[in-house]
């Protein structure tokens, strides 16, 4: 079994294939975190430490007992007005304004089968591959009842955390912060791993030691955003890839977040995944309940690498949906880059004719397809087609497009409006904005309230009527804003409008799947602005940055490898001099950074050269002999992009019959030095051979001294080497 209940120790026990985490009902019913690390087995309270500490204040119940604080025990759900005055995961306030919770034990269940979430998307398990625990808080004097949830996935060393809240008494209380998961470690040096960025250069790699005080990420924007990824590592000192521990948590949500890490005043260290706090005041009445979104948690005494397959192969298997999640995609073209706005529907159709003749399988008509939308300052919200700029309905193009042999995709904004639309002329209280205050515009757009049903309503009805019309395999959802003056005309409580928000946005994608459960939906917000595992639950992948360019790509999908899995990074070969960065790189280098991901192109094929196609060519006969083992394959980061003269990863298939490294040099200099690339991830008395020169080596070799890269003359050229097992 998965989960123990020890009655004489009070204590509960999970265990995963590698990986032990216990807590235990103390003597006043407070549930107190005892361990989570390496497999082990006993009970673990000795590592409880009770001291008469100065200034914290301790618990009622323990009479005279000046050494009972909860200021300085380490908890699975610490809450606001405990006298634990660090980060705690629970914040509730009464009518009366007060803001003491004070949960208890009550109760226990154990389920086969890993629990679901009402509204909101959640990793999930059969009853054979997961169990589920269930523990019941309860404040007696407030009537709130907290049911902690744990799911358990022994194979993938994951533990999933949520909770729900319910108001048992005859009055209203009001949520003012909430986090689902919590770690405690009383003893431990640490540094804390997040990602950072910005528009078109997402989830920077940043690894810092954790001090006293606490370190926060988050977002404010309504969305995960850009700025970080709802993922957070600690680890301790001296981890590498290979070896050490550490411990990750991302949180399955594309709204508003809040990671933190706290070194308390004993050296204690506390770790919190949750809902970002401001602008959330969310009101519960008598009887209502209120679901905390999901923390994925896992752990690995083996370095970063293993942290982050645990995660793969979590979300790509018992995370992502529908019919694509474990298929090789579609290789496509994109419009965008090649036309922008400026197209018809001869020009799309030559596109697609270029685009079959190089073996590319899929066609997707981005922005500018309906409405008026001449540019990005109007139409938004007025999904009809414009057929005099196609010169024919969308579903002849589509079927046009079929005839040829082709797929058919299309972009679609849903959660946004133009104030140079006719919806937002028919309902301008359908758009966020504040009475009285003249709005904050971005990208010459509003947000629609996707908080209230009947906005909600109004556009899966537009949109589906022109889905139900036309054969569209592929659709990509944009966002391209964030959240700002949220006030939503047909809320009572403005605090509850953020969280709301999201609720509409993954019923609208749950519907929608529902009605066409063949559709591929590619997530995306500028790029990688709400790249989160909560997308990943409708999205099988998503667009991984509005940057195409390779070398900046290297260093962004680098960081998005830490958390998420290969199959979900959408990544295309574009055009040079690449529009974000004039950069030029050689095509070569392009298709392979691409490959890290799911493969296509953007860009104007009408302006590429014969040379040019055949590489086009070779690269996607390439790509889908490849495509199994990078996306299925076990992910290895082989150097730092950022700081080595190489950029360098490799896939090794399940079975270990394959491994394949790619390389790309970052810099280039006069009379250059070797460069070896280690590989990871081999049998160590194994013989593999290179597919393409027939040589021969042996895996611990390959893993002590690594392979020499060839020198080459010439700016980012890149390197590939595809190993097969001998024998196999």
């Amino acid at each position: 079994m998965a989960i123990i209940f020890d009655e004489q120790n009070k204590t509960f026990t999970i265990h995963t294939e590698h990986s032990t985490y216990q807590m235990q009902i103390d003597p006043y019913g407070v549930l107190l975190h005892l361990y989570y690390g390496r497999k082990t087995k006993g009970c673990m309270d000795y590592l409880l430490q009770k001291q008469d500490r100065g200034f914290s204040g301790n618990l009622y119940d323990a009479g005279n007992d000046r050494t009972y604080s909860l200021d300085v025990l380490p908890q699975e759900f610490p809450t606001w007005g405990t006298g634990d005055y660090r980060s705690t995961a629970l914040i509730v306030r009464g009518q009366d304004g007060t803001t003491a919770c004070d949960l208890r034990y009550r109760g226990y269940r154990i389920l086969s089968g890993k629990y679901g979430l009402s509204g909101l998307p959640a990793v999930y398990g059969a009853e054979k591959e997961a169990q589920t625990l269930e523990v019941v808080l309860e404040d007696g004097r407030t009537g709130i009842q907290v049911t902690l949830l744990y799911g358990v996935l022994p194979k993938y060393d994951v533990i999933t955390r949520s909770a729900q809240i319910i108001n048992t008494k005859e009055n209203i209380i009001y949520l003012e912060k909430a986090a689902s998961a919590c770690l405690d470690f009383v003893t431990g040096k640490y540094d804390v791993i997040s990602f950072y960025g910005r528009h078109a250069m997402e989830r920077n790699y940043q690894r810092i030691p954790v001090s006293h005080g606490n370190y926060v990420i988050g977002s404010r924007r309504g969305t995960s955003s850009h700025q970080y990824s709802p993922f957070l590592i600690l680890t301790e000192e001296g981890t590498t890839e290979d070896a050490g521990a550490c411990y990750a948590m991302s949180f399955v949500y594309s709204g508003g977040f809040q990671a933190e890490v706290e070194k308390d005043q004993f050296g204690q260290n506390r770790m919190l995944m949750g809902l970002q706090p401001e602008q959330f005041s969310y009101p519960l009445n008598t009887g209502e309940v209120f679901v905390i979104p999901e923390t994925v948690m896992t752990y690995s005494r083996n370095g970063l690498a293993e942290l982050s397959q645990n995660l793969h192969r979590c979300f790509r298997n018992n995370l992502c949906r529908g019919p694509h999640k474990e298929k090789v995609r579609p290789i496509l073209i994109n419009s965008w880059e090649a036309s922008y706005f400026d197209f018809d529907g001869e020009s799309i159709l030559k596109l697609a004719e270029e685009a079959k003749e190089l073996g590319i399988e899929m066609l997707v008509l981005d922005d500018g397809w309906f409405g008026k939308r001449r540019d990005d300052n109007r139409a938004l919200g007025d999904w009809q087609v414009n057929e005099e700029k196609l010169k024919c309905s969308l579903g002849e193009l589509s079927a046009k497009i079929h005839a040829m042999g082709l797929k058919f995709g299309l972009w679609v904004e849903p959660e946004m409006v133009s104030e140079d639309s006719d919806l937002y002329r028919a309902h301008p209280d359908w758009a966020l904005q504040i009475p009285g205050k003249n709005p904050v515009r971005s990208r010459n757009q509003l947000v629609l309230d996707f908080s209230r049903k009947d906005a909600v309503d109004f556009i899966f009805d537009s949109i589906t009527e022109v889905l139900d019309y036309a054969e569209v395999e592929y659709l990509k959802w944009d966002m391209n804003r964030s959240l700002c003056d949220v006030y939503s005309a047909a809320a009572g409580y403005q605090g509850k409008v953020l969280y709301d928000y999201v609720l509409g946005v993954y019923d609208f994608l749950d519907r929608l799947l529902k009605r066409y459960p063949n559709l591929l939906i590619e997530g995306c917000s500028g790029g990688g602005g709400r790249f989160d595992a909560g997308m990943l639950y409708y999205t099988p992948q998503i667009w991984c940055s509005d940057n195409t360019d390779a070398l900046d790509r290297l260093q962004i999908q680098y960081g998005t490898s830490f958390g998420f899995p290969i199959s979900a990074v959408g990544s295309h070969v574009s055009a040079v001099p690449n529009h974000q960065t004039g950069r030029k790189t050689p095509l070569s280098t392009r298709g392979a950074v691409a490959m890290a991901g799911t493969f296509g192109y953007e860009l104007d094929l009408g302006n590429v050269t014969e040379e040019e196609k055949e590489e086009i060519r070779q690269q996607i006969k390439e790509y889908k002999q490849l495509a199994p083992l990078i996306q299925t394959g076990l992910y290895y980061r082989l150097s730092n992009p950022v700081t080595d003269e190489v950029a360098a990863w490799e896939f090794v298939s399940e079975d270990g019959t394959q491994a394949m490294m790619q390389a790309v040099m970052t810099q280039i200099h006069g009379n250059m030095t070797g460069n070896a690339v280690k590989w990871k991830g081999l049998e160590e008395e194994a013989c593999y051979q290179d597919a393409e020169s027939g040589e021969l080596y042996y895996g611990a070799a390959l893993m002590e001294t690594g392979i020499l890269l060839p020198i080459k003359n010439g700016a980012y050229q890149t390197f590939r080497i595809l190993l097969r097992k001998v024998g196999s």
